[in-house]
């Protein structure tokens, strides 16, 4: 399957981006809110300048305390993305999140931020894909 598939069966415009300078704090509480462990740091929704996810605050609030929540996400944020393209296949894309121990993945076309895949969302679609092929191959062996 490829990323492409999975980014139909998705809501684009659910694509939740914090400008720079937005406090920790505000983003924290927009990952609370949407219940999604990332949030995507960009000027213009469309070009991604990092990802603050869940861990980042974690991190920072076990190392810092709440003092970090006055901060601004630019500070921690991960700036060195890495991404996919909607022609990966999302095997690969598991591999790397995996290997990366990452779980949010910008989606990109160009320059261009066209999604964000989870990790559950590439997981769902590997085992759809391996549930349609098992029950190919059943239907095969079957005779139907």
């Amino acid at each position: 399957m490829l990323v492409s598939q999975i980014l139909k069966d998705k809501d684009l415009a659910g694509v939740l981006t914090v400008k720079p300078g937005t406090k920790v704090a505000a983003a924290s509480a927009l990952l609370s809110e949407k219940r999604i462990g990332a949030v995507i740091v960009s000027e213009d929704g469309v070009r991604p300048a990092g990802i603050l996810s869940e861990r980042d605050v974690v991190r920072e609030l076990g190392s810092r305390g709440s003092p970090c929540l006055d901060d601004v996400v630019d500070n921690i944020m991960t700036s060195d993305l890495v991404t996919c393209v909607p022609s990966d296949r999302a095997i690969q894309v598991l591999q790397v999140m995996t290997e990366k121990r990452f779980r949010h993945m910008p989606v990109m076309d160009g320059d261009k931020m066209v999604g964000v895949v989870s990790i559950g969302d590439v997981v769902k679609a590997r085992l759809d894909e391996l549930s349609s092929q098992a029950d190919a191959l059943k239907n095969m062996i079957m005779g139907y």
